[in-house]
């Protein structure tokens, strides 16, 4: 990071109260973490009755309680006041409002269809609805003109016993639909008795056969608003034919947690506890088509938790039409390695016009306009929408589970859909991370050709968007200012009273942050030169989308690397290294990310997350090298 963003970023944290509530939240709700699981929980614990909280509900493992908010003042200016105390708490490492998310569907087009309107439409040779050319009409039913090749897909998938299972986190389901009966698709909890008043499986939920409604606090997921039933039969209609005569018993399963309401908006906290009842429950893939609210930590941590129990995260980029690299949208805008944000696309493989893109933020493309899939009520509707795309990864990212015959963790899924996919199509290129749009049989066949991986760096925490599969750069902005801006410049009037806060504090502070910044940078650079260097000579094999490059290492340290190819990296992206020790008996393989270059000639790459058996093979390599200044 370089020193201006550092000094705008401290000035930036100075306003940062005031830009926290310019999002929609829930009146009268707070997030609170504790620096300490212990101490500062109980020394808070013992404050809180006379500090009109009351505590609603906790996340144990992350130390993360969501608390009401009473007081004489309205719910608003209550808020506002308790963030305001607690951030000034020595107990409290952060706090935050309880922000609103929402769908990322433009809505129903066109009305309702039957399963006979379906049918009909299908067997004409040049079938249309509502003046609509049918997706149906193609081999692949999805789209004709983008080809993500499902039905190419289905034919290499191997048979065997195992089922993914998709966490639809949404609006609940319609499971009463003929196409998730004669399925089955819907979950079923395996360690549940029905209707027994018990929790059998003491996983904290009464009867929760078919998964959870978080918005009632009931076991009763049923879809009151069109979303989850419409996403839903999307990421089942990726691994089978939804709109056959007869329906073939299912291959994966559909886990409804809903958590958005009747109008498709939810609180972050109902989201985290749908994301913690996936985690604890048997989902592999998570299907977050919905966005919005300002920056959540607290969510950012749930979706962290998710990764570290090998999980996929699959967001919608959202419909604001809005560049996500300058004005991110949350969860997809979270540098977290096993989210993938998802732009949409025309069946011509055009930028839908709603879409939100960005070339260093949202990862790939996919189709998302008027896509027919199944409506409450066993009836049929085409949506558009971000909320339509990124199902189809979920789906797609479920057939590679099914073709693997186990789980896939999120790290080497979101690898795989990055690197395996159709690039430069279209107008895509430049307005997402990879220049692609997804292709099923890509991703399935390489799952079948290449087995799975099961390397998961220790921290889900990215460096920039650009995976290893697809390095394009860090991420624009400064970290925190960015974030604090764009969520301001996305809010609801108001904003020119923050930015007037700034600059007011910019004024008077700036002597002072920039020497802040200044010492900080020079202690930085002392940082750099703690390890030691050493000579070396090995081959590196680089890994960059879904080409392999050859170069040479010609000195190393616990720190980075300096590698000698004739091949463009790009500075700031991240890559995958694959290191052979000087003798060549033993590889390592790390992530770095590139952070100086002498364009087709030398490379600095920086070592991002490196596990203690990668740092103790090199450590060993070490000890036969010549130390180089």
């Amino acid at each position: 990071m370089s020193i201006f963003c550092k000094f705008i970023s401290a000035i930036a944290i100075v306003g940062w109260s005031y830009g926290a509530l310019a999002a929609d939240y829930v009146e009268g709700e707070v997030i609170v973490k504790f620096k300490n699981s212990q101490n500062g929980s109980a020394a808070f614990a013992s404050k809180a009755t006379g500090s009109n909280l009351n505590l609603k509900r906790s996340w144990g493992k992350l130390n993360l309680h969501q608390f009401s908010v009473s007081g004489k003042a309205g719910a608003k200016s209550s808020v506002q006041q308790m963030l305001k105390s607690l951030q000034a708490d020595p107990n409290v490492e952060f706090a935050e409002p309880n922000y609103i998310l929402k769908k990322q569907s433009t809505g129903i087009e066109g009305g309702a269809l039957s399963r006979n309107d379906v049918q009909s439409v299908r067997a004409q040779s040049q079938p249309q609805i509502s003046g609509k050319v049918s997706a149906m009409s193609t081999e692949s039913y999805y789209q004709s003109d983008a080809p993500i090749q499902v039905e190419d897909a289905w034919g290499i998938l191997a048979s065997n016993s195992y089922v993914p299972v998709v966490a639809v986190i949404d609006t609940g389901l319609d499971y009463n639909h003929d196409v998730f009966v004669d399925s089955g698709a819907v979950w079923t909890n395996p360690n549940e008795i029905p209707n027994n008043g018990i929790d059998d499986d003491n996983n904290g939920y009464i009867d929760d056969v078919h998964g959870w409604n978080f918005v009632a606090n009931t076991n009763d997921p049923m879809d009151d608003e069109d979303h989850g039933t419409h996403v839903s039969g999307i990421i089942l209609g990726m691994t089978q034919d939804i709109f056959a005569s007869t329906i073939s018993p299912a291959k994966i399963r559909i886990m409804p947690l809903k958590f958005l309401d009747s109008t498709g908006s939810g609180a972050t906290s109902d989201g985290i506890e749908a994301i913690y009842y996936a985690i604890n429950n048997g989902a592999s893939v998570i299907n977050a088509s919905w966005g919005g609210g300002g920056f959540s930590q607290a969510l950012q941590d749930a979706i962290l938790e998710a990764y570290n129990n090998k999980m996929t995260f699959a967001a919608a980029a959202g419909n604001a039409s809005t560049n996500n690299d300058s004005s991110p949208t949350y969860p997809a805008n979270y540098s977290l390695s096993n989210i993938i944000s998802i732009a949409a696309t025309k069946d011509n493989d055009q930028m839908a016009s709603f879409s939100n893109y960005g070339k260093q933020t949202v990862h790939v493309a996919s189709p998302g306009v008027s896509i027919l899939s199944t409506l409450p009520n066993n009836s049929y509707a085409y949506a558009s929408g971000t909320s339509m795309a990124t199902p189809m990864v979920a789906g797609i990212i479920a057939l590679m589970e099914k073709q693997a015959g186990q789980p896939i963790n999120g790290y080497q899924a979101a690898q795989i859909i990055l690197g395996q996919n159709d690039s430069n199509v279209g107008n895509i290129s430049g307005k997402v991370i990879t220049d692609a749009r997804v292709n099923a049989y890509k991703a399935v066949n390489y799952v079948k050709t290449s087995g799975v991986d099961e390397y998961q760096p220790a921290s889900g925490v990215t460096a920039s968007r650009s995976l290893a599969s697809a390095a394009g750069g860090s991420a624009g902005g400064c970290g925190l200012v960015g974030k604090y801006f764009m969520d301001n410049n996305n809010s609801d009037g108001g904003s020119g009273n923050y930015f007037g806060r700034i600059l007011l504090f910019l004024i008077i502070l700036s002597p002072f942050v920039l020497a802040m910044a200044l010492k900080h940078q020079r202690k930085e650079e002392e940082d750099r030169r703690i390890h030691q260097r050493y000579s070396i000579t090995s081959e590196v094999r680089i890994s960059v989308g879904d080409k392999e490059l050859v170069g040479s290492v010609s000195s190393i340290s616990l720190g980075g690397v300096k590698i000698n190819t004739e091949a463009l990296l790009e500075q700031g992206g991240i890559v995958e290294m694959n290191i052979m020790s000087p003798d060549g008996k033993e590889k390592v393989q790390v992530l770095g990310k590139v952070v100086w270059s002498q364009e087709r000639k030398s490379y600095g790459v920086q070592f991002c997350d490196m596990a203690e058996t990668q740092s103790s093979s090199i450590t060993g390599w070490t000890k036969k090298l010549v130390k180089s200044s």
